[in-house]
Order: C-alpha cells, then sequence, then structure tokens
C-alpha cells in the first residue's frame, strides 16, 4: 500500500513539474508536453528574450556580438550543431553514394544510358521546386514553434504541410508524364540522338509515376528537422538506399535504363512507409493524428510567406540548370555523359554543405522562435566553420584522386576520362564557396528571408551560370571546360551575395507565426 501511494506521489509531482516547465518556457496556455523526444540543445535552457534583449542585442558592437553568452561555451555550440548534422551527413551521403552506384551501374550499359538519365534528371528536379518551397516554409515554421515551445503549433504546421504536399504531388505526376516527351526533347538540344531521347522520356515518365512516393517523405523529412529529430530520416534513408541498391541489381541488368526507375520508385515507396511510421508512432516531437482538420490561415500566409519565393528560387535555379544542361548537350553524348558523371560527383560533396545547413536552418529558426538573435548568430557561425574545413579536405581528395574517381564510372571510354579529369579540379576548387554558400543560405532560410535567396539565384544561376556558359560554348568555343568554368564562376558569386546578405543582419527581425 506504501508503495502504491510512493508511485502515485512521484507521477503526480511529475506531471505538475513537466506542466511547470512548459508553462515558464512558453508562457501560453495552449502549449503541451511534446508527445515524444526531441533533441536537447544549449538553447533549451537559456531564458527567453524580450524586448529589451531584443533592443540591446541590435546596438551591439562587432566584437560584442562575436563574445558567447554567459555559461555557454564552444563547445556545446559545436555539439549541437553536429548532433543535428550528423544524422543528416550520413543520411545525405548514403543518399549520394546510393545515386552514385547508381550512375555506375547505368554507366556501364553505355554513354547513351548516361545521357539518357541525364536528360531526364533537370526536368524531374523542375518538379521538385514546388515541393521544396512547401518543405522549406514548414520546416522554418516548425522550427520557430520548436523554439517558442509550441508544440501543437508544430503539430498544426504539420498537418498542413502534408496536405499540400499530396495535392502539389498529384498535379506534378499527371504534368510529369503528360509533359514528358516535350521536356526531354527540349533538354537533348539537337545533340543526342533519338534512340536515347526515347529512353529519357521512358525513364522520366516511370519517375514520375512515383512522385508522390518522394513528395511525402521529403514532407516528413522537412519538418522532422524543423523540430530538431534528424535522425529519423537517417534511419528511413538508410532503408531506402538498401532497398534501392539491391532492386537496381536486379532490374538494370534485365530491363536496362527502366529498371533503374522503377527500382528507384521501389525504394521510394518503403521510405515513404517508414516515415510515416515515425510521424504515427509520436516519438520524435511530432505526432500524426487523424481529427478534425481546421485550416489555419496564420499557418497558410506564413507558409506563403516563406514558400512562395522559396518555390520562385527554386525555379530560377532548375531554369539556369536546365538551359546549363541544355548547352553541354548541344556539345554531343560525350560531353553530355561526362558533365553527369562529375555532377554526380559533386553532389556527393555537396552533402557536407547541406547537412549543416540543415543544422543552420533549425538552430537558427528555434534561436529566432526564442527570441535569441545572439544565439541564432553563433548557431550561424559554428556551422560556417565545420563546413568549410570539411570542404577543405575533400577539395584536397578531389584534386589528388580526380582521374581514379572519373575510372569507377566509366573506364571504356578515353574521352570522357580525359574530360572528366580536368574537370575534377573545377570540382575541387570550388568546394569551399559551395560549403559556404549553403550553410548561410540554410540560416536565412531558416529565418524566412527567402526573397534574398531567390534574387541571388537569379543573378548566379541564371545570369552567370547559363549565361556566361552559352557565351564560353557557343562564341569563344571552349567546349566543357567553358561551361564549368561558369559553373565555378556561379559558386564563387553566391557565396560572396549570400555572405553579403547575412551580413546585414535584417534576417533577425522577420517575423513568423505572430
Amino acid at each position: 500500500m506504501l508503495h502504491i501511494l510512493k508511485e502515485v506521489t512521484k507521477r503526480f509531482v511529475l506531471k505538475s513539474d513537466s506542466r511547470k516547465y512548459m508553462s515558464n518556457a512558453t508562457g501560453t496556455k495552449h502549449s503541451r508536453m511534446p508527445h515524444g523526444k526531441a533533441i536537447t540543445t544549449t538553447l533549451d535552457r537559456l531564458p527567453f528574450g524580450d524586448a529589451d534583449f531584443l533592443e540591446k542585442d541590435r546596438h551591439k558592437t562587432k566584437k560584442e556580438r562575436k563574445e558567447l553568452p554567459e555559461n555557454v561555451t564552444s563547445k556545446e555550440m559545436y555539439s549541437d550543431v553536429l548532433k543535428i548534422a550528423w544524422p543528416s551527413l550520413t543520411e545525405l551521403l548514403l543518399t549520394s553514394l546510393t545515386s552514385m552506384i547508381d550512375m555506375i551501374m547505368v554507366s556501364n550499359l553505355g554513354t547513351f544510358a548516361t545521357s539518357a538519365v541525364g536528360l531526364a534528371q533537370q526536368p524531374r528536379f523542375l518538379f521538385n521546386t514546388v515541393v521544396q518551397a512547401v518543405n522549406t516554409g514548414s520546416t522554418a515554421l516548425v522550427a520557430r514553434s520548436r523554439g517558442k515551445g509550441e508544440v501543437d503549433m508544430a503539430n498544426n504546421v504539420m498537418r498542413h504541410s502534408m496536405l499540400f504536399s499530396v495535392v502539389l504531388a498529384v498535379i506534378c505526376s499527371i504534368l510529369g508524364v503528360i509533359c514528358a516527351s516535350p521536356l526531354i526533347r527540349f533538354m537533348s538540344s539537337g545533340g543526342i540522338s533519338e534512340s536515347t531521347i526515347q529512353l529519357g522520356i521512358e525513364y522520366l515518365q516511370i519517375q514520375m509515376y512515383g512522385f508522390g512516393f518522394m513528395v511525402l517523405t521529403t514532407t516528413i523529412t522537412a519538418v522532422l528537422r524543423g523540430s530538431g529529430n534528424s535522425k529519423p530520416a537517417m534511419y528511413y534513408n538508410v532503408t531506402v538506399n538498401i532497398v534501392k541498391i539491391i532492386a537496381n541489381l536486379i532490374m538494370i541488368p534485365t530491363m536496362g535504363i527502366p529498371g533503374a526507375a522503377y527500382a528507384t520508385i521501389i525504394s521510394q515507396g518503403v521510405g515513404m512507409f517508414f516515415a510515416f511510421y515515425y510521424l504515427l508512432c509520436g516519438k520524435y516531437y511530432l505526432k500524426l493524428t487523424f481529427e478534425r482538420f481546421h485550416f489555419d490561415y496564420r499557418v497558410i500566409s506564413d507558409m506563403c510567406k516563406v514558400g512562395l519565393p522559396a518555390m520562385l528560387e527554386q525555379a530560377i535555379m532548375r531554369v539556369g540548370m536546365i538551359i546549363f544542361s541544355r548547352t553541354i548537350a548541344s556539345l554531343g553524348e560525350v560531353a553530355m555523359a561526362t558533365h553527369q558523371i562529375c555532377m554526380n560527383i559533386q553532389s556527393l560533396s555537396m552533402m557536407n554543405g547541406q547537412a549543416l545547413a540543415v543544422s543552420a536552418t533549425t538552430l537558427i529558426g528555434q534561436s529566432l522562435g526564442r527570441k535569441r538573435p545572439d544565439m541564432a548568430e553563433h548557431y550561424g557561425r559554428k556551422c560556417r566553420s565545420v563546413a568549410f574545413w570539411i570542404s577543405v579536405c575533400l577539395a584536397v581528395v578531389f584534386a589528388l584522386s580526380g582521374k581514379y574517381i572519373i575510372l569507377l564510372y566509366n573506364h571504356s571510354d578515353p574521352e570522357v576520362l580525359a574530360l572528366g579529369s580536368v574537370i575534377m579540379y573545377f570540382v575541387a576548387v570550388t568546394q569551399p564557396f559551395q560549403s559556404s554558400q549553403f550553410v548561410i543560405a540554410g540560416a536565412l532560410r531558416g529565418a524566412g528571408d527567402t526573397k534574398s535567396i531567390a534574387v541571388i539565384m537569379l543573378v548566379t544561376v541564371v545570369i552567370i551560370r547559363a549565361g556566361l556558359a552559352s557565351l564560353f560554348v557557343n562564341v569563344f568555343h571552349l567546349g566543357i571546360y567553358g561551361a564549368w568554368t561558369a559553373m565555378s564562376l556561379d559558386q564563387l558569386t553566391r557565396s560572396g551575395l549570400v555572405m553579403l546578405r547575412y551580413n546585414q543582419g535584417k534576417w533577425k527581425d522577420i517575423k513568423l507565426l505572430e
């Protein structure tokens, strides 16, 4: 009897303490404890900022901004950054490695196969822009809600994101299947054979049939990351990659290019199943329930405020990339295959910057939700530092081993090997700039400043990359080297522009969910 009384008392005290903690942390009656665990950071033990605190922060000198808050150490902040980044890095690296293995398997079918997949890649990414816009808004708003301690609002944002994603997935899938032929023919730019074009059309159509699987999975990943939980995405993407490799081994030898597309759909379907499990079980802060849905126009308004410029940004980037790819396709199948291989290798190196960008988006969004712009600045600085040193190491590897990496993809075509070996030096040189602009852009997105990124993308990807590539290839006849020179100038300029925008500090004053 005494034991039972102690247990009841213990539970009552814990429950009271939990409510007290949430009340003190959020200052709102409508917040409640999360359904499951959320990654705790240094930010969680710091007090909320107020009007006086924000006013003092605005008048800090450059030297004062570099000083950490009292009782906060660099070690703790680096720990926070890596705590979110390493699962994302693992997930992205495995995904990229799987894509690399996929491309190696496809390349073994011949140069025509690599070109066919390359033709389909940019149109598919173009459809992704719509979904990524929703995801950008979702991550930023969930991060703000998490920073404020408003679990109900975070779940509300998640439900709106899922609904929009379903609608967009259906629309994009239908358009992708119908428009596959004109899109692939547009991408070929007159330099690709008809048989390769037909393969590209078939590959894109099959991919679009299963587009919804990828859309829902990435949306779930976006909201979980906003809450600070990047591990679930790592878990189910490991499964996706294993399934994809096994399916590739079975389907590519027997079905060729269509087999690679079907393998992608199967693996993405498996990933969606497990992603839904993590939302339904409620172990990671957010929980998907089937209660009656109510539109919250505040959520819709802020998702549009962040998401529409993000959509414009992605659309601008894809238009620039399509023009860029067409310019290279006009050089013929060997140039297109070489470009596709080197882009695949470069995408592996992007994982460093993208993983640290996830940390920047999440931690800066949560810091601003807690009204701690000082912590947002420090987190941004730590993310950039980690990304920079990793990128330097990658640059050395690519510069010294580029030829041997190209050999993994193509060991039968000496022209592809010769061209690719030189382009790997371009990949090496751009590493520090690439990682820097990824992280800073992620920080700006976490704050909700997506308009400036859209403008920067217009200047760099469309005007510099696509424009100069066309000039260097068609006027100065520099071939694929001219195109990659334009790409390098794009990365350098973009890095400088996003840093300039970040240093202006206007991102700290953007209001969301208020």
